[in-house]
């Protein structure tokens, strides 16, 4: 067990965390943070290559995350391997993530944000809704999975959550001296976006630049950060 993981993060799919918080990952990393990755799916339906079987896509999307990691200093990842689109708001499924939060005992977690308007992938709003519900009150309340406690998992209290992809950010996190890492990492997932073309690059970094507005730094990621009652 470990009592000095700075950041969680809870990821429905291999990749997504590259996208929505890797910026961040890399800088507190560089800050000797320690940051655990969660990837609830083994993302084995994200291809448009019919040569490839769902078990060939999970193993090569398992190895490009752990190479992604390994880009951004991530100290451990941990594979939950769900089928890809088939996570539910299930007993299961948060007794998972309770047993990984008392585990590491984060100070923070970030996942993606479960009330996103309108179009996101059903593995991200469950994600969101689950990841919510193992913070508070599953990993607080000793009476939640009772059997955690047989396992030597006592109760953790998690201090902030940080969602991203939100329509209501309130939190950003400056990238500006990581967003080339965090392009490094996101290239580790060949099989989802090739070698990340221009176009991506300049569409990313115009994302970052909104994000960034009205702070003091060029490029940030944003999140709806929740700071959790002590």
């Amino acid at each position: 067990m470990d009592d000095g993981v700075y950041l969680m993060v809870i990821s429905p799919h291999p990749d997504d965390c590259e996208f929505g918080v890797a910026g961040t990952v890399a800088r507190l990393t560089r800050e000797v943070k320690n940051v655990v990755y969660v990837i609830c799916t083994n993302g084995n339906k994200g291809t448009s290559d019919r040569s490839l079987t769902p078990e060939k896509l999970a193993e090569i999307r398992e190895r490009e995350q752990l190479d992604a990691a390994k880009v951004l200093g991530v100290k451990e990842t941990i594979f939950l391997k769900y089928p890809d689109q088939e996570l539910e708001d299930c007993h299961h499924f948060r007794r998972d993530l309770v047993r990984v939060i008392r585990k590491y005992k984060p100070f923070a977690v970030a996942t993606t944000d479960p009330y996103r308007k309108y179009m996101w992938h059903r593995d991200h709003r469950i994600t969101g809704i689950v990841a919510a519900d193992a913070v508070f009150p599953c990993a607080r309340d000793h009476l939640a999975y009772p059997e955690l406690l047989e396992e030597g998992l006592e109760p953790h209290k998690v201090r902030e959550m940080w969602f991203w992809g939100s329509d209501e950010p309130n939190f950003r996190q400056d990238i500006t001296d990581t967003f080339d890492i965090k392009l490094q990492a996101l290239r580790c997932h060949k099989s989802q976006v090739g070698d990340v073309p221009p176009e991506m690059v300049n569409r990313m970094k115009g994302f970052a630049k909104m994000n960034a507005r009205g702070e003091k730094f060029e490029l940030a990621e944003a999140f709806h950060c929740v700071e959790m009652r002590r």
